[in-house]
This record gives C-alpha cells, structure tokens and sequence, in this order.
C-alpha cells in the first residue's frame, strides 16, 4: 500500500471517531500498517483532531524510529506496535477514552454478550486485561500494555475479538484497516452503552444463548458467512 494513501485513510479513521463521539479533545489514536514496507502511520501527540491533516501524520518503523514526519508520533505508539507484531492480520488500531466501554475497564469487568447487537461482532465477551504490575507502570508501561492486550486475547482469533477493555484505562480496538478498528471502537461503545442498560433493567439478566450467539457471529464472518452482498460477483 502506497504510504500516501494510508495517511489518507489513518487521517479517515481518526475523524471517524470523532464524528461518533467517541473523543474528546486529543483523548484517543488510530493508526494503520504497510505490512509490505514494515512501516506504521499514525496520529501525532497531542494534536487536536479539527486542524490535523495527511501530513501532519506520522510514519514509523516497527521499532519505533520515525521515518517520515515533524511531530512526535502518539505516546501509545509502543502498544500499537505490539499489536501489530503480535497479530498478523489486522490492519488498523484505534484507541479511545469513550465513555461506556472505559466505565466497564474501569471497573475491570469484561462485557458480557447480552444481545445478537454483541453477537454479530465479538465471538465471546469483549474482555478485560489483567491490572498492570506496578514495575510495568514505571517501565516501558505503553509496551507493557500492548503485552498485557495480547496475554488477554491468549489463543482467541484477534479478528474474531477485534477489541479489548485494558483494566482501568479504556478500550483498545483493531481490524483488517483503519477504517475497520475505527469500526469496532464504534461498536465495542454501543455494546458496552447497552450492557449497561440491559443490567440497569434486569440485573440477572444471563448472557445470551451459545447456539444463538454463533449463529449470528458466523452469518457475518468465516467461510460459511452469508450476511450482505457477495462482493465477488
């Protein structure tokens, strides 16, 4: 993928979540990955998202090293680089502080899948990071919260997982490019806003029924999905 166009399409996915709310001021990242190239694009610290343009993105190497731009590169950099190494098949991270998914990290719960809504994006709860170790706080603690988001989703397909809550912090998402990750923030805020809703009105309520969450994950993805248009033909 040409760099150019990637840039285009990080700069896409940071403005997607601002447009659904899922920002405040400067609170959240997204980024995308040139796997042929080994190089990252993503958004600049601390710059606010209405006066941000392609440029003003930065290009990194999976070491970190800037390749390509003026500013600094987010200081969540080292977690989404271990994203990317650690799963081959995404394309895209997005971070946000959004306001019903960090009140479930920050209470250090997974969701549960309640609905089909959950169903038809996450196979299982959406689930939460074990705390931090003090010594990975004051050491390396962006790389050592990539490491704890990998130790969650274990043997888990990450794209059938495409999110994490990180225990008292907030939600980390990703997909298949930038627009996806930015797709599944969207997502994983909506479910956890209705996780809520559902417990307020009935607190035993149970999660939903295995055959009926299967059902409506594998309509959407694998080999056997057949859920919109066949984009083959």
């Amino acid at each position: 993928m040409k760099l150019k166009a990637l840039r285009e399409e990080v700069l896409e996915a940071n403005l997607e979540l601002v447009r659904r709310g899922l920002v405040l001021y400067t609170f959240g990242n997204a980024s995308g990955i040139a796997r042929d190239e080994g190089l990252v694009v993503i958004k600049p610290s601390g710059v606010p998202y209405e006066t941000m343009k392609p440029d003003d993105l930065v290009i990194v190497d999976l070491q970190g090293a800037v390749v390509e731009g003026s500013l600094r590169p987010s200081s969540d950099l080292p977690t989404h680089l271990v994203l990317y190494k650690s799963f081959n098949g995404i394309g895209g991270v997005a971070h946000t502080h959004s306001r019903a998914a960090t009140a479930w990290a920050q209470a250090k719960r997974e969701i549960p899948c309640f609905g089909t809504t959950h169903a038809d994006s996450f196979h299982g709860p959406i689930p939460v990071t074990n705390s931090l170790r003090s010594s990975e706080i004051h050491d390396d603690y962006e790389l050592h919260t990539g490491l704890a988001i990998v130790r969650c989703i274990g043997k888990r397909d990450p794209l059938h997982t495409p999110g994490v809550l990180v225990a008292s912090h907030a939600p980390f998402c990703w997909g298949k490019t930038p627009a996806d990750a930015a797709h599944n923030a969207v997502i994983v805020e909506e479910v956890a806003a209705m996780a809520l809703q559902t417990i307020a009105a009935n607190p035993k309520t149970l999660a939903i029924q295995k055959v009926l969450h299967e059902k409506h994950f594998f309509r959407k993805h694998g080999n056997a999905a057949y859920y919109g248009q066949n984009r083959s033909k």
